[in-house]
C-alpha cells in the first residue's frame, strides 16, 4: 500500500484523489478499509498535511511543492486489522522537513527494536522520546500507539514517551501498532472544528510513522511491510 500511495504523491494531486486510490487498492487486494465509517470517519485514509499531526480528512486540498503529508491506512483482512502510516515530501522539501521525517522514522525503528518478550512498554516510549528530543523535536503526548488484532484499537495503550523499565511486560504473541508522532516545535496539539483533524498548536510541521508489529519469541516481526 505504501508504495502505491507514495508513488502517487506529487504537486497538484488532491488528498481526496489519494483516498480514492487507497480505497480501490485495498479492495483490489481483498481487504476492507478499516477507517471508513469508524466512529463516523468519512474516508479510507487519514491525510495530514504540514502542521496536521493525525486524522486529516481527505478532500479537495491540492498538495503543493514543499508540503509534507502523513498518510495513515488501516485495513481488515481475514478477520484481523493492520495499521500503518508514513510521511513523505511533495517534491523538494525544506531541510527541516527532511530531518523531521528522518528522525521520526528513526524513532519508529528504535521502538520496534525494543519490542521483545520481557521488555516493558516504557522501553518503547523511552526509545522514541530520547531519540526525538535529542534532535530538538517534540513527541506528541495526547495521542498514542495501541494494541491491535481483531479490532483496530485494543489494549494496551502505547505512549511515545516514558521511563525505561516501567509499564506492562511484553509477551510473545502480543501485537502492537507503534506510531511515533513528532512535532518540529512544541508537543501541544489542538483539534479542528471538524472534530477530527489534529494539528500542532504552534503551527510547526509534524510527522507520523507507524507499523503493526508482532512481539515474536525471537524478536519483533513487522507485519505491515511496504
Amino acid at each position: 500500500m505504501r508504495e502505491v500511495l507514495e508513488a502517487a504523491v506529487r504537486p497538484g494531486i488532491t488528498t481526496g484523489e489519494l483516498d480514492r486510490l487507497a480505497g480501490e487498492t485495498i479492495r483490489q487486494r481483498g481487504a476492507t478499509p478499516a477507517f471508513l465509517g469508524y466512529r463516523g470517519f468519512p474516508a479510507s485514509i487519514c491525510a495530514s498535511v504540514n502542521d496536521e499531526v493525525v486524522h486529516g480528512i481527505p478532500g479537495r486540498r491540492r498538495l503543493l511543492e514543499g508540503d509534507i503529508i502523513s498518510i495513515d491506512v488501516g485495513v481488515f483482512y481475514e478477520g484481523y486489522c493492520g495499521d500503518t502510516a508514513f510521511t513523505c515530501g511533495v517534491g523538494e522539501v525544506s531541510p527541516e522537513a527532511g530531518r523531521l521525517m528522518r528522525v521520526t522514522a528513526g524513532a519508529l525503528e528504535r521502538a520496534i527494536a525494543a519490542a521483545r518478550p520481557g521488555a516493558h512498554l516504557g522501553d518503547l516510549g523511552h526509545a522514541v522520546q530520547t531519540h526525538v528530543e535529542a534532535q530538538g523535536f517534540s513527541v506528541v503526548r495526547d495521542y498514542v500507539g495501541h494494541g491491535i488484532g481483531r479490532a483496530m484499537h485494543e489494549d494496551p495503550q502505547l505512549p511515545n514517551y516514558g521511563i525505561a523499565g516501567t509499564g506492562c511486560v511484553l509477551e510473545a504473541g502480543m501485537t502492537l501498532a507503534i506510531e511515533p508522532m513528532v512535532n518540529a516545535g512544541q508537543w501541544a496539539v489542538k483539534v479542528d472544528a471538524n472534530g477530527w483533524t489534529v494539528r500542532a498548536a504552534d503551527g510547526s510541521l509534524s510527522a507520523h510513522y507507524e507499523h503493526t508489529v508482532a512481539v515474536g519469541a525471537g524478536g519483533p516481526e513487522v507485519l505491515t511491510v511496504p
